[in-house]
């Protein structure tokens, strides 16, 4: 029986993935995500090439799926973040503008 190569940087894409989750409510959740993502497409590519060549398919695919939650997330959060900035931004404008009214 030989003995398989392990994926390139699947390590790597399942640290970035739990690390995507864990700083999801931070920016860096999403940037995380991203990197995980973009780094884990040539691994792929090259395991569908040659499964029977490679090992680290689990790790890969467990890293690639918290990097998509952990990119989602962070997006939620940017999201959120964005619309309580312009909420509080229209509260204080129209505090302000009432105020200079009277």
């Amino acid at each position: 029986m030989e003995e398989k190569e392990p994926l390139p940087n699947a390590v790597a894409v399942l640290v970035l993935g739990i690390c995507s989750i864990v700083f999801s409510c931070l920016f860096i959740g999403l940037i995380l995500g991203i990197v995980g993502l973009a780094i884990s497409g040539k691994s792929v590519r090259m395991y569908k090439e040659a499964p029977t060549r490679f090992d680290g398919w689990g790790m890969l695919n467990a890293g690639r799926i918290m990097s998509i939650i952990g990119t989602i997330l962070g997006g939620l959060y940017l999201i959120y973040y964005i619309i309580a900035i312009v909420i509080i931004g229209a509260t204080g404008f129209s505090m302000w503008n009432m105020h200079h009214n009277m």
